[in-house]
């Protein structure tokens, strides 16, 4: 990315404009099942693609037995996947007894019961 141009010449007691990066080109549409991308959060990966209020850093975890990967946070929400006992799973929000992150094996983005994950 090009850097910025040299700032104006500042008022007396103003603070400079910010000479750090630019935003250019039109807004990216990433897909939530495979980008783990929500409006008030993203994984920190994508924070060259998405602009997001908070970012997050994956933790990896171990699913401990079998559980099914869900698009929503809601227990009847449709089904993305089944994991298998021992599957990777990248952390990225815990919130409510419900983890949201990323099933490593498959990429696929979701939610798990949050009992079902630990670190490993």
């Amino acid at each position: 990315m090009p850097p910025l141009p040299p700032s104006a010449p500042t008022a007396p007691g103003t603070r400079p404009e910010r000479n750090g990066f630019a935003l250019t080109g039109r807004s990216r549409v990433l897909d939530p099942r495979t980008h783990a991308v929500r409006p008030d959060i993203a994984d920190v990966r994508l924070a060259d693609r998405v602009f997001a209020p908070h970012y997050a850093a994956p933790l990896r975890r171990t699913v401990l037995r079998e559980a099914v990967l869900r698009e929503a946070r809601d227990r009847a929400a449709a089904p993305l996947a089944t994991l298998p006992a021992g599957a990777p799973f990248d952390l990225l929000d815990l919130t409510g007894g419900v983890a949201w992150g990323i099933a490593v094996d498959n990429g696929t983005v979701g939610y798990l019961d949050a009992d079902v994950v630990q670190p490993q």
